[in-house]
């Protein structure tokens, strides 16, 4: 093969197949940010030939391993996570683990959360000399005061930084989540973004119907959130911004998507607020789109997908300057930041935007083109990337390994 025929589409046939073990307490049908972008990685695995032994708590009773070529799930005890109803943590494993990883030996292992299902992959992967990457998804520590152990803040930060400081590398979403953990005193940190289907997510989306459903007009501006009904998503200064939006434009309406231990208690505080519940798929993509301005002032994300949703599909966004905004939002162009914990400046971002839909839309168009460019392919490349180099550290991208399927236990 000369260089001119040396394209792209020769490096599949020549890209070593792993197996690869991930390890998590949250996979899909769930529906949270973790999830979703589990679901993701591993089918990109998949696509890309590797085998993926995934590993996760017993959601259901009637839950059942799936297995296919390519995929096998291993079921294990769990127990009801507080505050996240319908969710289960892993308990510990290790034992189960370290059989399993001696029948079926992974490659590399990918561990998710950092539970005791997650320290026991941790352990089992150490003693049986596995490369670990593990994943900071959650800002635990930032939790802790909204749950009424911010006493326990310290404890939770050392205890990350232990958990990770046993994987070979943390695989974070943003560089300013690295250069939180880098002030923690963590080390082999590397960036591993998020993308956004935009066939979903898109301004196409809105659809009339469901917004007289909600009983709002095309000529009102609709201030929408999408996430969580939870102490750790500052509902407070969604409502706070609603208001000042409402008293500058009166034509103003609040719609909030999503579900948690806080829904019962807003409803009851502000019936004025049109609540949905939790939406998926299409019925998702269609509650953003007939959105118009996207209200997200938490302080505790890590990526924050709502916001690059929300972006996608047309939206002018008002967040703070962090995770996922701080990344992708450029002020004045294709959304709106505030300084972290400056509510007034985020009052003040929203209420410039509702009676001003020439300004809604000029956000919107932009958001909705930067969002298209946040490729999952090119995200799932880099993580292999790194499974790859975890995998086999000795240059091998002219070897071939032939593995032979093993069917999962249950």
């Amino acid at each position: 093969m000369d260089a001119a025929e040396f394209t792209c589409q020769t490096l599949p046939s020549m890209r070593p197949q792993l197996r690869i073990a991930v390890v998590t307490e949250t996979y899909p049908p769930e529906v949270n940010g973790v999830a979703m972008t589990l679901g993701r990685l591993v089918d990109g695995l998949q696509v890309r030939n590797h085998q993926v032994q995934l590993i996760r708590p017993r959601q259901h009773a009637d839950d059942q391993p799936q297995p296919t070529a390519t995929f096998g799930e291993h079921l294990q005890r769990g127990i009801a996570l507080p505050r996240y109803e319908g969710l289960k943590m892993g308990l510990p494993a290790k034992g189960a683990l370290t059989q399993l990883w001696t029948r079926q030996r992974p490659d590399v292992v990918q561990i998710a959360t950092e539970g005791p299902l997650g320290w026991s992959a941790l352990a089992a992967a150490n003693k049986l000399r596995l490369p670990v990457a593990s994943d900071f998804h959650t800002n635990f520590h930032s939790y802790s005061s909204h749950y009424g152990f911010g006493l326990l803040r310290r404890a939770i930060v050392a205890y990350l930084r232990k958990f990770h400081s046993k994987a070979a590398v943390t695989l974070v979403p943003t560089d300013g989540i690295r250069r939180e953990l880098l002030g923690y005193g963590y080390e082999n940190i590397e960036i591993i973004g998020r993308g956004i289907d935009a066939k979903l997510f898109n301004p196409g989306r809105r659809d009339p119907s469901l917004r007289a459903r909600w009983g709002v007009s095309e000529n009102e501006t609709v201030a929408l959130y999408v996430g969580r009904l939870a102490a750790e998503k500052n509902l407070v200064l969604v409502f706070r911004a609603f208001d000042a939006m409402r008293e500058a434009h009166p034509a103003t309406r609040l719609v909030l998507v999503g579900d948690g231990p806080e829904r019962a208690l807003w409803q009851a505080r502000r019936p004025d607020a049109i609540y949905c519940g939790t939406q998926v798929g299409e019925a998702l993509a269609a509650h953003y789109a007939c959105g118009d301005v996207f209200l997200f002032p938490s302080l505790t994300e890590t990526w924050g997908n709502v916001t690059i949703e929300a972006m996608a599909s047309g939206l002018a966004v008002v967040a703070y300057d962090c995770a996922a905004a701080e990344e992708v939002i450029r002020h004045g162009e294709n959304g709106l930041k505030a300084q972290l914990e400056d509510e007034d400046a985020f009052i003040a971002q929203a209420v410039s935007l509702a009676p001003d839909t020439a300004q809604q839309r000029r956000l919107g168009t932009a958001a909705a083109a930067r969002a298209a460019q946040l490729s999952w392919d090119a995200i799932i490349d880099n993580f292999e990337r790194v499974l790859l180099r975890l995998a086999l550290p000795e240059p091998a991208a002219d070897v071939q390994l032939d593995w032979t399927s093993v069917a999962p236990t249950h």
